[in-house]
Formats: structure tokens, C-alpha cells, sequence
């Protein structure tokens, strides 16, 4: 009996000393999700894969609000990140993709009625194009906590261009941008997630701050500022999926790729 009493009391010892390790583990390792979106659409334009429908998109901004998330925004978010900040466990980011037009009539209404910071980034080029945010949508979502930021000029897959065209891209899209907002561009997309170390270093040349990839590069606690990882969401995301997306371990359980 005595040894059986020791041998549950060295269980207990152990599932303790298991658990601060791996308490301490997780308080090292938490990422802040950054949620990313595309179409906000009940019909997508030309990306149905990346389309989440006003009523998903509406759902997950609820359950955010619900559940007491606290959405800061990419600036916050970089400079935590610069000064080693360790955020809360419910904190997250919210993002869109390429500049489609139901970013605005569908996505910037909930946002705003929730005060949820979020960045658009744009493809400079396609701005005004049909089906696409014109200037003034841009502007007027800039001025509301909805900030714009650079995504190339045509959405080329930069690895699979010349450097020369790349610097074109990217140092195009941050001017072009500038000059219809009339202030600094600070954050930049790969378009695909795709870069190349040269890539990285023209986009700190250009003078952006940091820049976002997909699940791209081995970099999966986001130290690298200019390869943040960040997490596609979807119209079937149902509640488990997204306790799932944003518990700041995501990036522990999905398949690298490699960066280009």
C-alpha cells in the first residue's frame, strides 16, 4: 500500500511539473492569428475559393465580439511584435486581400458597427477596375480604421519575375498608393505568399515595415517581420474551427511550404 501511496504521489508530481512546462511552453509560443480575407460575397468575383459570404463573414465577426476577442490593429500589432510584447491569448488581427469592392459594401458596415480595426491590401493597378474599390471607397475606409497597404501592381508571383520587375511591383504599388491617400504605406503582401530573400530585401528597400505572407517559410512564431504568417479563413468555418484558427498555435499544426 506504501508503495502504491509513493507511486501516485511521483504521478502527481509529474503530471504537475508537466503541465507548468508545457503552461510555459504555450505562454513562449502563442502567435497572434492573423485572420485573412479575400471576397466577402455571395457570388465571388473569379476567387470562389477564398469567398466568404456576408452572412459567414457577419457570423465570425459576432463570435469575435462574443466571445470577447480583442482585435487590435496591424500596427499595433507590428510594434508589439518589434518591442517583444507578449499578447493576450484572445488577441487577433483581421486583414483582406487584393482590394475586391464587396470589401466595402459587405465587410467595412460590420466592421464598423463592431469598431474593429482591420488593413486592405491592395492591388494598385486594379484599383477602379471593375469589381474592384475605387479611390474613394479606399479613402473613405482608410479614414475609418480600415487601412490601406500595397500588395503589388498587378499581382504578379514575384519569385517568377526578374528583380527588376519585382522592384517595379513593389516600389510602384507603395508610390502609387502614397499619392491617392497622401500618406506613408507601411505594410506590404506577397502576392500568393511567394518571396525570395532578394525579394524580402527589395521590400525593405522600398521602406516598408514589415510584410505578410501565407503559411509560407519557416518562420512559424512570426518573429521575421517581413515573412508574418497568417491564416486564410473560410465560409465553412464553424465555431470549433475557428477556437482552432485562433489559439495562436495554429501555425504548429499546418504543413509549411516553402517560400517560393
Amino acid at each position: 500500500m506504501r508503495q502504491i501511496k509513493i507511486f501516485l504521489s511521483g504521478l502527481t508530481v509529474l503530471a504537475v511539473l508537466t503541465f507548468l512546462i508545457f503552461t510555459f511552453w504555450m505562454h513562449d509560443h502563442y502567435v497572434v492569428p492573423v485572420m485573412t480575407y479575400h471576397n466577402i460575397s455571395d457570388v465571388a468575383s473569379g476567387r470562389s475559393l477564398n469567398n466568404v459570404t456576408p452572412r459567414a463573414f457577419t457570423w465570425q465577426m459576432k463570435f469575435l465580439k462574443k466571445h470577447r476577442y480583442n482585435v487590435i490593429s496591424f500596427d499595433d500589432l507590428v510594434d508589439g511584435l518589434k518591442k517583444g510584447h507578449v499578447f493576450a491569448r484572445n488577441t487577433v488581427v483581421i486583414q483582406f486581400d487584393d482590394g475586391y469592392e464587396d470589401n466595402y459594401t459587405n465587410a467595412f458596415p460590420v466592421l464598423k458597427k463592431y469598431r474593429f480595426p482591420a488593413m486592405e491590401f491592395l492591388v494598385s493597378d486594379k484599383v477602379g477596375t471593375q469589381g474592384f474599390l475605387t479611390w474613394d471607397q479606399v479613402r473613405e475606409m482608410d479614414a475609418h480604421d480600415f487601412k490601406a497597404a500595397a500588395h503589388t501592381r498587378h499581382h504578379v508571383y514575384l519569385p517568377d519575375v526578374s528583380l527588376d520587375v519585382a522592384r517595379d511591383e513593389i516600389f510602384g504599388s507603395k508610390k502609387i498608393i502614397e499619392e491617392h491617400l497622401g500618406h506613408r504605406i507601411n505594410y506590404f503582401a506577397y502576392p500568393s505568399g511567394g518571396f525570395t530573400e532578394e525579394v524580402q530585401g527589395v521590400v525593405q528597400e522600398a521602406g516598408f515595415k514589415a510584410a505578410v505572407t501565407t503559411n509560407r517559410g519557416l518562420d512559424r512564431l512570426n518573429r521575421d517581420l517581413f515573412a508574418l504568417r497568417r491564416i486564410r479563413m473560410k465560409n465553412g468555418d464553424n465555431a470549433l474551427t475557428l477556437w482552432a484558427k485562433l489559439s495562436g498555435y495554429y501555425n504548429f499544426f499546418r504543413k509549411a511550404k516553402d517560400a517560393y
